[in-house]
């Protein structure tokens, strides 16, 4: 009897931790793409699509922090893992890369729109 429990719980934790690898990393809220934190997600216009690449390293990716991916995290649907200057891992959508944007302070705030016309929203 406690193998069956043992062998259903370890089911139930597999299965909790497959679905967790599966969650998108963003998702749509209030017309825009935001991060698992809530903030908003912006597109950087030097990236080009589908490269692979991140072209905001060092102090651009300070203002403006990559939407990191996990080590445990896959490629899903329109999102797919790049590799950023440093080794680490970033989302990106459709080729592009997903980024935070320093001075948005809460959700919901859309505050990197236009920067230096090259930051986008993500919109549906």
């Amino acid at each position: 009897m406690k193998l069956l429990a043992a062998l259903t719980l370890t089911t139930a934790l597999l299965g909790a931790c497959a679905s967790m690898a599966d969650t998108a990393p963003a998702k749509m809220a209030d017309g825009v793409l935001t991060g698992p934190n809530g903030m908003t997600l912006y597109t950087f216009d030097k990236d080009a699509m589908g490269s692979g690449k991140s072209v905001c390293n060092g102090p651009c990716a300070t203002n403006w922090p990559p939407l990191m991916a996990g080590d445990m995290d896959k490629a899903q649907g329109d999102y797919s893992i790049i590799t950023r200057d440093d080794g680490k891992k970033q989302w990106a959508l459709k080729g592009k890369p997903l980024y935070y944007w320093v001075k948005d302070s809460k959700p919901g705030d859309k505050t990197g729109d236009g920067v230096a016309n090259a930051w986008r929203l993500i919109k549906p």
